[in-house]
């Protein structure tokens, strides 16, 4: 076993011949998110308020057991029995150390990501390390874990070098590990002065290459993935090195611009959009790895009989865009894996404990649309309309688009501090209380909802990932 690497544009074994990486993001996992696991805002405000309702042992328990059930050797043999050959693992800072305690290594922070990268490992999956959550914030979304807007990673050197500390620290404990294709040292950054994120990369890639030759480093591009406008010629002094997009489409969300069919045009601009992510990569003759990608799904308690239709609608999207992938022979990596039934490859059962327990606050979430991801603000709209309406008359044309501009628009922006921080920070208490009285047998039963046997399989999904795992277009 040899360590993958990266030569011009391609990803390649010991003996030059190109792998081609194709898999999904284990999301929601060492790094949780809202819209995958049913909580309400940001990861350390709903450990806080578990803890508080039923006790650190208990909220202890809880955690650990939801990370060992929700990927086991019965998710990597169904992962593999698809065809696909890579994993992106996402994880957050705090599994390693504390805000309170900072550059202290927390040795049970591995427990998880070792287990999970053997598990891969014996099925022949490669993975991918992602640090999803820097401290401080190094994007402006609820999967930073800040609990804010703003990205104070960027504003703050020590966070970045505590980020660079932590790297420093997995690099050691990973080096001779070959099944690990690659690092991928910070998701989604969204650096408002474009430069202080090429300058940190350059600083991290030392760091790592100080500890770690071998291994491959992905780097994501500035704007959540989609922007490398800025990086000029700063690849030159980097080896072994590819750069990672994120191509999500409108299309496949409810807030799509218009019903997509695959018209000429719509598949136009599908390919314009992907194109030019990647357009700086392909100038200089890079690599280019799509980290993350795919529509959402309409589930039949919320959208009823207009869902397979919807649903329909969404994997033609899926599929147009794999076609444009496979032309160009790209490795990618689907978001995600396992979740409540939003976007995963599995899911988790209806009749399970989890889901049974939080049916009607499920409800009352996509009800006030607190998720940022996929909302569907239908039932809350007229509520916030007043207060858009109210800023387009009173804002001048010229400072409504705030950083992170276009990804955010000025509606989007009101809606991420008024529903997803402002109101979602009142359900939190909410969410932590429906464990109030509940057993150590009752937390593990409720964390086991998440396992390979409590999941259902999205069939329709999985087909079309596996008919494309190997199907590329001829060199």
């Amino acid at each position: 076993m040899s360590f993958l690497r990266i030569s011009g544009t391609k990803i390649v074994d010991k003996d030059g011949k190109e792998v081609i990486l194709r898999g999904a993001g284990l999301g929601g996992w060492m790094n949780m998110e809202n819209f995958i696991s049913g909580y309400p805002g940001t990861e350390f405000q709903i450990r806080e308020a578990l803890a508080e309702v039923v006790g650190p042992e208990k909220s202890g328990l809880f955690f650990d057991k939801f990370l060992e059930y929700f990927f086991q050797d019965a998710d990597a043999q169904y992962f593999k029995s698809l065809g696909l050959n890579c994993i992106r693992l996402p994880f957050n800072y705090r599994h390693f150390e504390d805000d309170m305690n900072p550059r202290v290594l927390k040795p049970e922070g591995f427990k998880h990501l070792d287990r999970v990268i053997d598990l891969c490992a014996k099925h022949g999956i490669y993975t991918i390390l992602d640090l999803h959550t820097a401290p401080g914030g190094q994007n402006t979304d609820w999967h930073a874990d800040a609990g804010t807007h703003i990205a104070n990673f960027w504003r703050h050197k020590d966070f970045q070098d505590r980020a660079i500390w932590l790297w420093e620290e997995l690099a050691k404990h990973y080096v001779g590990n070959p099944w690990i294709a690659g690092y991928n040292p910070l998701n989604e950054p969204t650096d408002p002065t474009h430069t202080t994120l090429i300058k940190f990369y350059g600083r991290i890639y030392d760091a790592i290459r100080a500890v770690d030759k071998n291994h491959a480093i992905f780097f994501d591009g500035n704007t959540f993935a989609s922007d490398f406008s800025h990086f000029g010629d700063a690849y030159k002094p980097w080896e072994n090195v590819g750069y990672s997009i994120h191509d999500y489409s409108g299309f496949g969300f409810p807030a799509s611009p218009e019903t997509y069919t695959g018209t000429d045009l719509q598949h136009l601009r599908l390919r314009k959009s992907y194109e030019k992510k990647r357009e700086w990569m392909d100038a200089h003759g890079l690599c280019v790895w799509n980290g993350e990608w795919g529509p959402v799904y309409a589930r039949k308690e919320y959208e009823g009989e207009k869902t397979d239709e919807i649903n329909e609608e969404r994997l033609r999207v899926l599929k147009d865009q794999l076609q444009i992938y496979n032309k160009d022979r790209l490795s990618w990596s689907i978001w995600t894996y396992k979740d409540i039934g939003f976007q995963g490859m599995v899911h988790v059962s209806r009749e399970s404990e989890y889901m049974k327990l939080f049916k009607d606050f499920l409800a009352k979430k996509h009800r006030l649309a607190v998720d940022a991801w996929g909302a569907d603000t239908a039932q809350v709209q007229h509520v916030y309309q007043p207060l858009i309406d109210l800023i387009h008359q009173e804002i001048p044309p010229q400072y409504q688009n705030l950083y992170p501009f276009p990804v955010w628009k000025l509606t989007d922006r009101i809606g991420r501090l008024s529903r997803n921080i402002l109101v979602s920070e009142f359900l939190v208490a909410e969410w932590a209380d429906h464990f109030r009285g509940k057993s150590e047998a009752e937390i593990e039963a409720i964390a086991k909802s998440f396992s390979f046997e409590n999941c259902l399989h999205r069939d329709s999904l999985n087909k079309i990932l596996t008919d494309n795992a190997t199907l590329v277009a001829e060199n």
